[in-house]
């Protein structure tokens, strides 16, 4: 059952998906060749927690950190771990905020150093095709309408679209239906109403679409060990269109600050 939310919750889920918002960027801030992942998670719960939240994924369904570091083959679900991030790595990072009690959850992919120029495309097309996608969430639209935009884009390019994983509703809960593909087909799925609150995340690999997951039970990575991207925002249909409630205003301020440019 869909949940449609009153513009009182939806700016609660607002005021959520800010905190995450920032703390990408000091996620950026921090990301450079040498660090490791489960340093990046303390400082990301520090931050989570002085902005007066708690963080989203610790926990939930027994997750035992407070971000997701998802590195180079690594398409969702990576545990931070103590191995320090290389030049030329990319990592997915995912994070989730609870406040006032609702959810935000969104997710950008960070360079770590220089990385090759077949791996910028690949950041740039995930991220353009998540644009594309919101510009369809508009009331009267499908589910599918969502879905062709992503894959359209991205299939144009030879990258494989990810069908295990897949966007969701986001309230009271971090995973709300509806399910939200990145592939699909005009005019199928749930029909989109005022009120929708969802989270849109293309899953965008390099190779094939194929994805295994490890013993671990969380990661799951590219079958042919291919680099993968995941960009993710929050988003909600307000007067029949689509109002994006997270931003990447701020890390890319600091990817500019840090770096003197962006993919």
């Amino acid at each position: 059952m869909i949940h449609y939310k009153s513009k009182e919750e939806i700016e609660l889920i607002r005021q959520s998906a800010l905190i995450v918002s920032k703390t990408l960027a000091v996620m950026a801030e921090h990301i450079r060749p040498g660090i490791t992942p489960l340093e990046l998670d303390k400082i990301a719960e520090e931050y989570i927690r002085d902005s007066g939240a708690v963080p989203g994924f610790l926990g939930l369904y027994d997750y035992p950190n407070t971000i997701i570091t998802s590195v180079n083959e690594q398409v969702v679900h990576g545990i931070p771990t103590n191995r320090p991030l290389r030049e030329g790595d990319i990592v997915g990072m995912d994070i989730g905020a609870f406040k006032n009690g609702y959810y935000g959850d969104h997710a950008y992919t960070f360079a770590v150093g220089e990385v090759s120029d077949d791996i910028k495309q690949l950041l740039k097309v995930t991220k353009e095709s998540l644009y594309l996608g919101i510009a369809q969430t508009v009331a009267g639209n499908r589910m599918g309408d969502i879905g062709f935009a992503i894959q359209n884009y991205t299939e144009s390019f030879g990258y494989g679209v990810v069908r295990e994983l897949v966007g969701h509703g986001l309230g009271k809960k971090m995973h709300e239906s509806p399910e939200v593909p990145n592939y699909g087909k005009r005019g199928h799925g749930s029909k989109i109403k005022e009120g929708l609150v969802i989270a849109i995340e293309p899953l965008i690999n390099m190779g094939t679409r194929r994805v295994i997951q490890l013993s671990d039970g969380w990661t799951i990575v590219t079958a042919d060990k291919m680099p993968s991207a995941h960009f993710e925002h929050n988003v909600a249909v307000v007067d029949g269109k689509p109002e994006i409630l997270s931003t990447f205003k701020y890390v890319e301020e600091a990817l500019e600050k840090v770096n003197g440019l962006l993919i």
